[in-house]
């Protein structure tokens, strides 16, 4: 997820206009930031550089440039690390690009480049992008753009610039949002539209596969087959904080919603024909073939995400996980096999216990993996291995869909294991693959039940203890769900493995004690019903999250919620996000500062 920014009217204004959106925009993303303008001259100009804005404007500062139309850009990065190089605007001598999305066939574009002669001088998708523009243009912008939009594949906003063109900004969009607002003292394009609220509340949705002309006096759209378009205008009644929560009360809110995107934007760049392929990440494959053990270390919700990827490793590859406490890890002297491989996953990528152990495993000798969402973290550089979970920034401190695109990265990881290793053929790896992705897709429609939960999650507003069961898969859940109620609510929650209960947590329960079942595995819900009974003969209030299918007499509880019929091994994916809403909705009834729980920090960068 990153900002984009443009600007055109009549008034030399342009840089200052950009400068305040990407200013208004920085939520989205703060490695680095650049513009690009044409000066009093006509002549386009780029100005980036990587860190926050101060920087940048340190730079115009120097220049004190004057401008009538322009295009910035602040960036989360996913390909390619946080650098002066890497940062947008991206540009060659006739076309200018900002860029929001990730273009996953980016390799075989830039070798087709290579071979017309192009050359690279950064790590990201993007200037693959602008240079396949590049390629096309012929003097007539339009096609330039419809002719690349039939090459590239993955998400995109566009906003561009071409030399020949004063004046004019092009904007193209493929899955990444973007608006086009109109005012009386020029006309924008912007991610969202809190990044023009000071001079506008007017605006046009861009869709899919729809190209716009902005101009000083006028926007004009099209279809990608260049029939032209009248598009309604819409007025905006949110502030500028309201507006970069999209309307949203709250980030985490937000953040929840945004979990059907997140998880194709982080599976998507890892397939090529239908497999698991992460040779981009220096994994060729065969990768897994000699690996004998897996050490998951994370802490908190990262752990509990290595909980789900343990059970699929052992599970589809055979091979024997151990999943670890960070700052227990480092300390316990561990035993590594032969053949050890050490997967650390973190957010933030400087989780210091998680960055403690990572380099405790350099220091053996055993190879490390990460799984990280910042690209140019601590953890990400040092390991020697990296996947980003092109999550886009997550600004709730409790994380959500941070946590759904780690779980989507163990699963590709497992499938590709088990594909090293002989113990899934390649029919199999694509059927597996493609219920993944049915899987992220339904995410929108548990999203869907948000209203009912809230209704239920009232319940949970006077109480002070509640309890989370699971068995098998559904315990890792049940886990997570605990820590998000804790977190958020503060409500003392505790998720125990359901065939524990009598070995001593029943004696918690008594009359009215809610209690959150996870039964989404049909080769347990016999015994995990079993356990719920035994629960309500104590007086146990019990919600049920369960499939759609399940043969569950309705008796054994007393709220339910069925989720689509996904292969078991896929619930995950659909049963944490309302988990993720009973504990948000129970927060918001109780007064919590959901998006800044007391006591939490977002990045726990001290032991």
């Amino acid at each position: 997820m990153c900002g984009i920014v443009g600007f055109t009217g009549e008034k030399p204004c342009a840089v200052s206009v950009l400068m305040e959106g990407l200013c208004n925009l920085e939520y989205r993303g703060y490695d680095s930031a650049g513009i690009s303008y044409f000066d009093s001259q006509g002549t386009l100009t780029t100005v980036k550089t990587q860190g926050r804005l101060d920087r940048l404007q340190a730079k115009l500062d120097q220049i004190q440039p004057q401008s009538c139309c322009g295009i910035g850009h602040t960036r989360w990065a996913t390909h390619g690390e946080p650098s002066d190089q890497n940062a947008h605007p991206h540009f060659t001598e006739k076309v200018s690009l900002v860029h929001n999305g990730i273009i996953e066939n980016y390799q075989e574009l830039r070798q087709f480049l290579a071979e017309k002669g192009y050359s690279f001088s950064t790590e990201t998708d993007t200037e693959t992008a602008v240079k396949l523009i590049d390629y096309f243009y012929q003097g007539d912008p339009f096609q330039a753009l419809r002719k690349a939009a039939q090459w590239i594949e993955g998400s995109y906003a566009f906003g561009v610039l071409f030399a020949d063109f004063p004046g004019h900004i092009y904007a193209m969009r493929k899955d990444s949002p973007l608006i086009v607002a109109v005012s009386d003292e020029g006309n924008f394009i912007a991610s969202d539209i809190s990044a023009v609220l000071r001079h506008t509340r007017r605006y046009h949705l861009l869709s899919e596969g729809e190209i716009a002309l902005v101009m000083p006096d006028r926007v004009t759209f099209f279809t990608i087959e260049m029939d032209p378009i009248e598009k309604e205008v819409h007025t905006a009644d949110w502030n500028i904080e309201q507006a970069q929560k999209g309307g949203y009360p709250h980030f985490m809110l937000k953040e929840i919603f945004e979990q059907p995107e997140a998880l194709q934007a982080t599976i998507s760049p890892r397939l090529s024909h239908g497999l698991p392929d992460f040779s981009v990440n220096g994994l060729e494959n065969g990768f897994f073939r000699e690996v004998d053990s897996i050490h998951i270390v994370a802490c908190g919700t990262a752990m509990h995400a290595g909980m789900v990827g343990k059970t699929l490793l052992e599970k589809l590859a055979r091979v024997p996980v151990e999943v670890e406490v960070a700052s227990e890890f480092r300390y316990r002297d561990p035993i590594f096999s032969t053949h050890p491989l050490v997967i650390v996953i973190s957010q933030s990528g400087e989780t210091a216990d998680t960055l403690a152990a990572l380099r405790l495993c350099k220091r053996s000798g055993v190879p490390v993996l990460a799984v990280v969402n910042v690209t140019g973290s601590s953890i990400a550089r040092e390991a020697d291995y990296c996947l980003y979970t092109y999550a886009g920034p997550e600004i709730a401190v409790a994380s959500t869909k941070a946590y759904s695109v780690q779980i989507a990265l163990m699963y590709l990881l497992a499938a590709r294991c088990a594909l090293d290793k002989g113990k899934m053929t390649e029919e199999e790896g694509q059927q597996f693959v493609k219920q993944l992705q049915e899987a992220a897709a339904a995410t929108a429609d548990v999203l869907a039940l948000s209203d009912r939960i809230a209704v239920y999650a009232q319940e949970l507003v006077p109480i002070h203890d509640l309890f989370f069961v699971g068995r098998g898969i559904d315990y890792a859940l049940a886990l997570e769900g605990s820590l998000k109620l804790k977190e958020i609510s503060y409500i003392h929650s505790e998720a125990y493995a359901a065939g524990e209960l009598k070995h001593g947590p029943i004696s918690l329960i008594s009359e009215g004690v809610p209690v959150i079942a996870l039964a989404t595995q049909p080769a347990l819900l016999a015994k995990t019903v079993s356990n719920i009974k035994e629960i309500k003969a104590r007086g146990g209030q019990v919600l049920l999250i369960t499939r759609e299918d399940s043969p569950v007499d309705p008796s054994c509880c007393d709220h339910l919620i069925s989720l689509p019929n996904l292969d078991p091994l896929f619930m995950p994916l659909a049963a944490v996000v309302v988990l993720q809403l009973v504990a948000y909705h129970a927060a918001v009834g109780r007064g919590c500062d959901v998006d800044k729980p007391r006591n939490l920090a977002k990045s726990v960068t001290v032991e």
